[in-house]
């Protein structure tokens, strides 16, 4: 096992891999994502290293191609029509055989990205402006998307946010589970009551309800920068995840991870709520900025793209705590059972309140999908 310096010369060794920035001076862990390992590199101009999972990103390459035709697409739409504020869309940085990625000696695949400066993220919504913010920036990246058909994607995750396949996972390992404490009985319980519910997206996909479209796929709150000056959205970063989808997964990852006031990682998972006037906001600043490509008919599905996306990560979080964590990074014991407790919570939340969600729904529909503004 490497010690912490020769960990951080071999960090610095392949940042180096990378050209046009100036010659490396350090690096540092960045972020505390669950998947990629991320680093802040200090050069002449900062850059962030990342060495993607490749346990969970099998075609690494073909990542980095669906990463590179975004920014070449968002460029290009930006320097035609610009927003009326400031939009950072993230540089690839190229190895010096014009490479998007560099592999190591193990096989590891690596890439570099423009780091975004004077930007900060939250794991939670601080107040309804950032809520607005956040909403208003994710439609702000769909529109970017709007116009790249997602037949010029690979699908890197084939099956990712198909919620019945999670099932499917589930009732695969659940079987191979000797005894439950009292927690995962818990989530077992709340599994079984709502099976027959996680079918609603594909079925409206199928019957032709909701159109395939190009998606960020990860756009929960601490994926989405700040200008520290501002206070407004600048840009949405970790896009391993833009592949062929549905907004509607897009839509239901940001309010969950937006309208959840104790965040994701709480230990008092009995007290977690769905904030509704923080829902309204999000929904607000989403649609003020998405309502021009939106279709009519996707309103009417919002809602349970909210619970079904809610419920679907916390069946993936439980899945994968009782097949030992094989996906999800964990720190401590039972992190993941965590996990799981808090978004089926969320999910009872927003469940019980499906009455005042839709109504909110319905009148934002009412204001901003008019004839001149919605896709009939």
């Amino acid at each position: 096992m490497l010690s912490e310096s020769e960990l951080t010369q071999a960090l610095i060794h392949i940042a180096q891999q990378f050209v046009g920035y100036g010659p490396v001076k350090n690096i540092q862990p960045l972020g505390s994502g669950n998947i990629n390992d991320t680093y802040l590199v200090e050069a002449e101009r900062p850059f962030v290293l990342q060495r993607i999972n490749t346990e969970v990103f099998p075609q690494p390459r073909q990542v980095m191609d669906n990463l590179c035709q975004f920014v070449s697409h968002a460029q290009q739409r930006l320097s035609i029509d610009p927003f009326n504020r400031r939009w950072e869309v993230p540089t690839v940085l190229r190895t010096e055989h014009d490479q998007h990625h560099w592999s190591d000696a193990q096989g590891y695949i690596w890439r570099a990205l423009s780091f975004i400066p004077d930007t900060v993220t939250f794991n939670t919504i601080q107040d309804p402006h950032h809520a607005m913010e956040i909403g208003y920036g994710l439609g702000c990246f769909h529109s970017l998307l709007s116009d790249l058909p997602p037949a010029h994607l690979t699908d890197t995750l084939p099956g990712f946010h198909i919620t019945p396949n999670y099932l499917r996972q589930y009732d695969t390992v659940l079987p191979k589970i000797d005894a439950l404490t009292p927690e995962e009985h818990h989530c077992c319980t709340l599994i079984a009551t709502h099976r027959g519910r996680v079918t609603v997206l594909e079925n409206a996909k199928a019957e032709g309800h909701l159109p395939l479209r190009s998606i960020h796929g990860d756009p929960k709150v601490n994926n989405i920068l700040i200008d520290r000056t501002t206070w407004q959205v600048a840009s949405l970063i970790d896009l391993d995840t833009i592949k062929p989808g549905l907004v509607h997964y897009d839509i239901g990852d940001c309010l969950r991870s937006s309208c959840n006031p104790l965040g994701e990682e709480t230990h008092h998972w009995q007290a977690v709520t769905f904030d509704l006037d923080l829902c309204t906001a999000v929904l607000r600043g989403y649609l003020s900025s998405a309502s021009t490509f939106l279709q009519a008919v996707e309103y009417d599905y919002i809602y349970d793209a909210i619970w079904l996306i809610t419920f679907e990560l916390g069946l993936r979080f439980f899945s994968d705590h009782l097949a030992g964590n094989r996906y999800f990074k964990v720190q401590r014991p039972n992190q993941n059972l965590q996990r799981a407790l808090v978004q089926f919570q969320l999910a009872e939340s927003i469940h019980l309140q499906e009455l005042s969600i839709q109504t909110v729904i319905d009148q934002l529909k009412t204001e901003y999908c008019t004839e001149v503004r919605c896709v009939a």
